[in-house]
């Protein structure tokens, strides 16, 4: 069940020369995906069943903010999609989502990332976007490419 990407969406992607197999053995434990997820913010937990718990940290202005929720989405080789909200008292009424997906492509395997469900969080939600796609590079992509292809 894949779950679909609203139009308020910030994607990113990259192309990795090995199979999407090989790829997704990066997303399957707390150990294989903090080397590369863990940057910018810190991954602090990961239960990959479906309804398990992801959660991050991160330094804004010197103060420790968590985030994350449930995992929704987990399908081998093809997609994880969790959710992604603040804890409080900075939490929003509702999640936006993060998913990752994996397509083969040529010789290797196309990686993208979505954060996405901005739409629901109303008269807000094209200014929260624009600060979101301010901040997303693909350093995490990146890491993961180096790690695959190493």
């Amino acid at each position: 069940m894949s779950v679909t990407i609203g139009p308020l969406h910030v994607r990113r992607s990259v192309f990795i020369r090995a199979s999407a197999e090989r790829v997704w053995q990066e997303f399957t434990t707390l150990e294989r995906i903090k080397p590369w997820l863990s940057r910018g913010h810190v991954l602090q937990e990961l239960d990959l069943t479906p309804g398990g718990q992801v959660e991050f940290s991160v330094d804004i202005d010197g103060a420790q903010k968590r985030f994350g929720g449930r995992v929704l989405v987990i399908e081998p080789t093809r997609e994880l999609t969790f959710e992604s909200n603040w804890q409080p008292p900075d939490d929003w009424p509702v999640p936006t989502y993060w998913t990752f997906r994996l397509r083969s492509l040529y010789d290797g395997t196309l990686v993208e990332v979505f954060h996405h469900g901005f739409e629901t969080l109303g008269a807000q939600a094209a200014e929260i976007l624009e600060g979101y796609e301010l901040g997303w590079d693909i350093k995490h992509l990146v890491a993961l490419k180096a790690i695959v292809e190493a």
